[in-house]
């Protein structure tokens, strides 16, 4: 059993990689557990074929959803969690998104937004975020929304990529939804971990899946460490869940049925409940005129139209990435002629909170349950459906033809929610600060606690809602390592 620790962070993501990073650079002992791999650098991450068709980098095992039909999410267990596949679209949720909002469903935060922005402030700067320069044929486009019925209101992107990706043009057409092998995405190994890897006190082990927490003895509500896959065992002070909202509600409940704390404490009704992933939908916009944009991620639009909803260009939708989507029979000139014309949109409207959407642990069963149903959030429900098709008549107003790509159940990049933040230990899971109701030494960094989703990507405000809980941790975990050595 090692137990020189201060901290015992349980995934690499956003939140994992924040909280390391605040932890170790104020000086505190850092293990963080990976349940994958580091990725390669070889230039297969880029690959559509592999990353795309093959599926080679996501994860496999199966689940079940409401009804019990089985399903795959598509999940990440590599270093640095999905941060390595994202769109590095790095916004700031709206101060009115902190609040409630009961016509939507949407529960509020513990705090306010003036509470997370100096956080945010600190993440935007330590993931390098930057506005590029509007492309022409995104810019073109943009324009014409912005006359049309709806009045889409168009701002520049905040991206978390390198000021040279440019300079780069296989990966300038190819951050959004691959990994980049020369480190050009802000992602939380890049600009967390990799930093880290010098300093005395971090240690970082891949392929290790926790699976259970220990306690202290006769005090099942003392988390004192966490037990891997392979049967290791490492004690801490304090122990963080950063694996994900799929996956950090499990391994509570595991634990909170195995100890029988399920039928204790209020705040064990809550765990896995109010999944959100938001509603989403890519169009792909079909036009007459060949695209010369590169990177097109470049700005988000919002209509008054649909308050809890945006639109944001697809970083890549070329004749390689198009062939993914046709009969293997369709020959490759068709792709290529579609993919040159075809600009792609992801749209995304804000799921509002219902304790039914929910994950659970297999619990006998072979496999986990992910339990969600768009009719129990109607008005998110409605919006997405009036807002699609807004927006696909906006696009043949401006000479494109739409074609609609509904994203299913297994699209759980925005996942959210199922460790729920809030001041009630009878309605929430943790607490303003991460800490979970009613017990003690464990905290929660990772996009779980959400109480809303908003309508733009989650990951910037994970990323601040990790800095702020290793904030409050810090001075704490310091001083007492300190006393240690």
């Amino acid at each position: 059993m090692d137990d020189d620790f201060d901290a015992i962070i349980v995934g690499s993501g956003a939140g994992g990689g924040a909280a390391a990073y605040r932890l170790a650079t104020s000086g505190c002992r850092v293990l963080v557990l990976e349940k994958g791999a580091p990725l390669p650098h070889d230039g297969s991450t880029l690959d559509a074929g592999i990353v795309l068709s093959e599926g080679r980098f996501k994860n496999h095992a199966p689940w079940r959803d409401g009804d019990g039909a089985p399903f795959v999410p598509q999940e990440y267990y590599n270093l640095g969690g999905k941060t390595k596949w994202y769109g590095a679209a790095l916004l700031r949720f709206g101060s009115h998104e902190f609040a409630d909002d009961p016509a939507h469903q949407c529960r509020g935060w513990p705090f306010s937004y003036d509470a997370l922005a100096p956080y945010y402030e600190q993440a935007e700067e330590l993931l390098g975020v930057r506005r590029f320069a509007v492309e022409p044929d995104t810019q073109r486009i943009a324009a014409a929304l912005e006359r049309v019925a709806h009045g889409w209101q168009v701002e520049p992107m905040p991206l978390g990529l390198a000021a040279d990706i440019l300079e780069h043009p296989e990966e300038a057409v190819r951050f959004d939804g691959f990994a980049s092998p020369r480190g050009l995405k802000s992602d939380a190994e890049v600009r967390l971990l990799d930093p880290l890897r010098n300093r005395p006190g971090i240690r970082i082990e891949t392929n290790a899946e926790v699976v259970d927490l220990i306690t202290a003895e006769g005090a099942p509500e003392r988390v004192t460490g966490v037990v891997t896959a392979d049967g290791s065992r490492f004690t801490a002070k304090t122990v963080l869940l950063a694996a994900g909202a799929l996956s950090s509600p499990r391994l509570l409940e595991h634990h909170l049925h195995a100890t029988g704390l399920d039928t204790v404490l209020p705040a064990a009704q809550s765990v896995g409940r109010n999944y959100k992933s938001h509603l989403l939908t890519a169009v792909v916009g079909w036009s007459p005129r060949r695209k010369t944009d590169r990177l097109r991620k470049t700005v988000v639009m919002t209509s008054e139209a649909f308050a809890h909803s945006s639109v944001q260009p697809l970083g890549a939708t070329d004749g390689e990435i198009v062939a993914t989507e046709l009969p293997a029979f369709m020959p490759r000139w068709v792709a290529d002629l579609v993919g040159n014309r075809a600009y792609g949109f992801f749209l995304q409207t804000e799921d509002g909170s219902h304790p039914d959407n929910r994950v659970s642990a297999a619990n006998g069963f072979a496999s986990p349950q992910l339990d969600y149903d768009r009719d129990r959030i109607a008005p998110a429900r409605d919006e997405h459906r009036h807002f699609v098709r807004a927006f696909c008549r906006d696009l043949l107003r401006v000479g494109m033809f739409p074609i609609v790509k509904p994203i299913p159940l297994s699209g759980t990049a925005h996942a959210c929610g199922t460790l729920i933040a809030g001041n009630d230990p009878a309605t929430s899971v943790v607490d303003a600060f991460g800490k979970v109701h009613g017990m003690d030494g464990l905290y929660v960094v990772d996009g779980s606690i959400l109480p809303r989703s908003s309508r733009v990507n989650p990951a910037l405000t994970i990323y601040a809602w990790a800095l702020r809980v290793a904030d409050s941790l810090a001075p704490q975990l310091a001083s007492h390592s300190g006393e240690n050595r």
